[in-house]
């Protein structure tokens, strides 16, 4: 029987693109069923003065794709929410195209999505539905981390940051241990210093 994999995104964030190339590899590998949902580090930073500026414009743009996110999931249904992602990451980040609104443009045309989806970007009626998006994630791991979460069969955890994304079966073996490690109930946190940018092979 399949493991079921809930995994949390924020489209802008290049450690959560890296997160989910290893959990496509682990799809090749491991049984598992992925549930792709939207959250938001925009959301996550709200009411946070202290942030250095130039982090504060990023998160101001970041709203955009993830608006658009949730607008599509709402009126096409979950099932548009990877395939969404995928376009929209494969632009951000080994594409390195920086302007979202181009992003969000080229990736609903991709996935044949209608182009007045790119509306939301610039629309607060979505907000409330992300910070919900964003307020679930947090329940099931804390006020404390970032993206992406993972939860698998209930289990729950920030993570992994990996760079570059493991492939075959080492990305199952990761896989396993970082299952493992978080289901002990007493586990809380492994961490050290990264050492090297998102490599995209």
């Amino acid at each position: 029987m399949a493991e079921k994999v809930e995994f949390w995104f924020d489209p802008a964030c290049p450690w959560a693109w890296m997160t989910s190339r290893w959990m496509l590899e682990v799809e090749t590998v491991r049984d598992v069923e992925v549930e792709w949902r939207v959250m938001s580090l925009a959301a996550l930073n709200e009411g946070r003065d202290e942030l250095p500026e130039g982090y504060k414009r990023f998160l101001r743009s970041a709203w955009g794709p993830v608006r658009v996110l949730v607008a599509a999931r709402e009126e096409h249904g979950p099932a548009c929410v990877k395939a969404l992602y995928d376009a929209m990451g494969t632009r951000i980040h080994p594409g390195g195209q920086k302007d979202f609104a181009v992003v969000i443009a080229e990736s609903l045309a991709e996935v044949g999505l209608p182009a007045e989806l790119a509306e939301a970007a610039e629309d607060e009626r979505w907000d409330d539905l992300v910070r919900a998006a964003q307020r679930e994630a947090q329940d099931r791991v804390g006020d404390d981390v970032g993206t992406p979460v993972i939860a698998v069969n209930g289990t729950a955890f920030f993570g992994p940051v990996l760079s570059p994304a493991p492939k075959g079966e080492e990305a199952g073996r990761v896989f396993d241990g970082a299952v493992a490690l978080a289901s002990y109930p007493g586990f809380f946190e492994l961490k050290r210093s990264r050492t090297v940018d998102p490599i995209f092979d």
